[in-house]
């Protein structure tokens, strides 16, 4: 993506790479941090552009429907940019991956991103041992193998909470990877799978090692 003069929001109308997807998440986030997003179109016009020609979403981002967590926002990115999927915990279920296997098997989009964040509430749940009603107990299971595995590191107090997110991310990831479509994908060098991580008070992404 590029700024022109008067800080109007451009891209290009087909990002190939996952190096340029995360780039253009980079430089979306910094916009963010600074205060000073891009000028988008938000239009009629626009909407009617994306209804008749389609979308071509250059990203997935599976993240947490923590309202502090407003992805499209945090990325400072503009309609038909990022395909999301949201859920608590950002943890991924049969129907996330169906989701993100549908976005990358027909519109082609070279870049998954698992985006947790400091202070998640149903980390901390689970970390907690807070009991779970309903259809919460899903959840809470999905994030249980990542907190006892923080646990056992020795990790306690608030390095437990986020180490306990931490490890949810990059277990999510791996599952996501275990998809046949996104293991194939992945394999022949047509999509990338990362984590990362957003920073309340600091507004900032920082994205894991692959």
């Amino acid at each position: 993506m590029e700024l022109s003069s008067g800080g109007v929001y451009t891209r290009p109308d087909t990002v190939a790479s996952a190096a340029e997807a995360k780039e253009l998440l980079v430089q979306g986030n910094r916009r963010f941090v600074s205060g000073q997003p891009a000028n988008k179109d938000f239009g009629v016009s626009k909407r009617r552009e994306l209804a008749s020609k389609g979308q071509q979403p250059f990203s997935v981002v599976v993240g947490c429907s923590d309202s502090r967590v407003p992805l499209e926002l945090l990325f400072d990115q503009a309609l038909g940019d990022l395909f999301v999927v949201r859920v608590a915990g950002n943890v991924v279920d049969q129907m996330v991956l169906g989701s993100v296997d549908y976005a990358v098997k027909y519109l082609h989009v070279p870049l998954v991103v698992v985006l947790g964040h400091e202070n998640c509430g149903a980390v901390k749940a689970v970390v907690d041992g807070e009991e779970a009603h309903g259809s919460i107990g899903s959840i809470f299971k999905k994030l249980e193998p990542s907190v006892a595995k923080a646990k056992a590191a020795g990790f306690t107090g608030n390095d437990l909470y986020e180490a306990s997110t931490d490890e949810n991310i990059r277990a999510m990831v791996e599952e996501l990877k275990r998809s046949p479509v996104i293991k194939c994908l992945v394999d022949s060098g047509g999509l990338s799978v990362l984590g990362g991580k957003f920073h309340l008070q600091s507004g900032q992404v920082r994205f894991f090692p692959e």
